[in-house]
């Protein structure tokens, strides 16, 4: 059957190595990377859901909020403005994650975690401390800033450091992170939002500068990965760090081979920018264009960016709407420990196919139970029992996308590029999640005013092309070394097309290449 790849690294290359102490540990801090992202994506819909915020940057939309009865449920918070602050992070997020390229590769993958830490806990304060519309949008600015260049970063750090069999449970730390962040915001809200002075967004936003804090100290401590320490010509190092983290009683001269081996492939290219448009690697740039793009269409953003504004609108009271914002992240949090756990076991295709089946099915009952109460003109009362179930196949929606979508979306695309054009490879990747997760914050609460219930519908349209991408066009690559991966591509029924014999470099046939079996 026409339709991905399975790589049998039983014949092919199992460098050896176990799961060292030093390598969780290092995984665990880099990985909090992810936090800063997922708090400020949990944070941001609960603060604009708050009267106290709204009335005093967003007057319009506090008005709006305020009026009874035949109010319009699908408009009340349309509002480019307010949809502007919570975009804004994510289109500089686009836009620093090209500079960050460049500092991943010339002084290490750390460092662009310090930076972007440090620019982080600058924006929280900044928002924080907000007085009007401009400190809002310049602190979520610098915010961006931050995220651009820790989502840039993490991925590939962790990719590097793990063994490759235990490679996806290690990445899919980074997404955990965000969901913990997530999780976070939502409790921060809902207890914030009970502080009757008044004040409560501002300790919401000003809080962000604690996982700020966190990985700007945490990044300090971090190790350079070998393939780093090769890249920027420090040979001897590598090999001491490779031989630390995959434990001092292993033999590493083949995987430190392979690593100088693909080093020196790197340094032939001059142009990284220019050389990922090349035929051999239109695999993997289709899906670090295609992967991000699904990811953000998937309506994830829908729920997440803006779950308790989502909720109030669907009928649920302030404090009811910013609790079922807790148990979505609860959800978000527990389903991406499933994925931790069955990925490197299950592979990435499995989780990628059964979770969008899941999601659709959801996204299609939500439809239908808010066109049932709202119709299309938004006016209508949702009874408990009818509240409960749309929460239900909401979470069941969450949960699918936790445990394939949400963390496979980092993992791939960090774990397919070759070493010459992995920063830039990781870096249009992380510019195309950001420019559609823009263009869906500034865009959502226009398109449920105008597309009602059948947002819902289109999302999931969107499902069903992406989940029918994934099973043609994705191979397996659970247990595959990355500097491997290009056998994977060889080996595919669509892909193999644009790999040519020269293009598979030597460390990963010398005498063990995996055996390639066409699915």
């Amino acid at each position: 059957m026409a339709g991905g790849a399975v790589v049998n690294t039983s014949g092919g290359k199992d460098y050896p190595g176990r799961l060292t102490i030093f390598v969780f540990f290092t995984c665990v801090v880099a990985a909090t990377g992810g936090l800063i992202f997922g708090y400020d994506i949990g944070i941001s819909g609960g603060v604009t859901s708050m009267n106290p915020f709204l009335k005093k940057f967003f007057p319009e939309v506090y008005n709006k909020k305020q009026m009874k009865g035949s109010a319009n449920q699908y408009c009340k918070y349309d509002n480019q403005l307010l949809q502007t602050f919570t975009s804004s992070l994510y289109l500089a997020a686009l836009v620093s994650s090209f500079f960050a390229a460049t500092v991943t590769r010339v002084v290490g993958r750390k460092w662009s975690m310090f930076t972007g830490g440090l620019t982080f806990l600058i924006g929280a304060a900044l928002n924080g401390a907000a007085e009007n519309i401009a400190m809002l949008i310049v602190g979520r600015i610098l915010l961006g800033v931050g995220v651009g260049f820790a989502n840039q970063s993490v991925p590939v750090y962790l990719s590097e450091m793990a063994p490759a069999r235990l490679r996806g449970m290690l990445n899919i730390g980074f997404q955990l992170m965000i969901t913990i962040g997530i999780l976070a915001a939502a409790l921060i809200n809902y207890g914030t939002n009970k502080i009757k002075a008044g004040y409560g967004w501002r300790i919401s936003l000003a809080l962000a500068a604690v996982p700020a804090g966190i990985i700007t100290l945490g990044s300090l401590f971090l190790p350079d990965t070998p393939n780093s320490l090769i890249e920027r010509g420090h040979p001897e190092a590598a090999r001491r760090m490779l031989n630390r983290i995959r434990g001092s009683d292993v033999d590493i001269s083949e995987e430190y081979a392979d690593l100088v081996v693909a080093s020196e492939e790197s340094k032939l290219v001059q142009h990284p920018w220019r050389n990922i448009l090349q035929r051999k690697y239109r695999p993997q740039l289709t899906m670090a264009i295609m992967i991000p793009f699904f990811q953000q269409l998937t309506g994830i953003n829908v729920i997440m960016f803006y779950a308790p504004v989502l909720f109030e609108t669907l009928g649920f009271k302030g404090d009811a709407s910013l609790m079922s914002a807790v148990i979505t992240g609860l959800v978000n949090v527990f389903a991406t420990l499933v994925s931790v756990f069955t990925v490197d076991r299950l592979g990435r295709r499995k989780l990628f196919l059964q979770g969008g089946s899941q999601m659709l099915v959801s996204q299609l009952v939500v439809g239908t139970l808010i066109a049932v109460k709202f119709g299309t003109s938004g006016v209508g009362e949702m009874p408990k029992g009818y509240a409960a179930a749309v929460v239900l196949f909401i979470c069941l929606y969450v949960a699918g996308f936790a445990w394939s979508w949400g963390p496979l979306g980092w993992l791939v695309p960090s774990e397919i590029f070759p070493l010459e054009i992995r920063p830039a490879g990781q870096s249009i990747n992380v510019s195309v999640n950001m420019l559609f997760t823009f263009v869906i914050a500034q865009a959502f609460l226009t398109m449920l005013c105008h597309m009602k219930f059948g947002l819902f519908y289109f999302f999931a349209g969107w499902v069903v092309i992406m989940t029918v991408f994934i099973a043609l066009f994705l191979p397996e690559t659970k247990n595959v070394p990355i500097e491997e991966m290009v056998l994977v591509w060889k080996g595919h029924w669509f892909w193999r097309r644009y790999i040519g014999d020269a293009d598979v470099h030597v460390g990963a046939n010398n005498g063990k290449g995996a055996a390639i079996m066409r699915a």
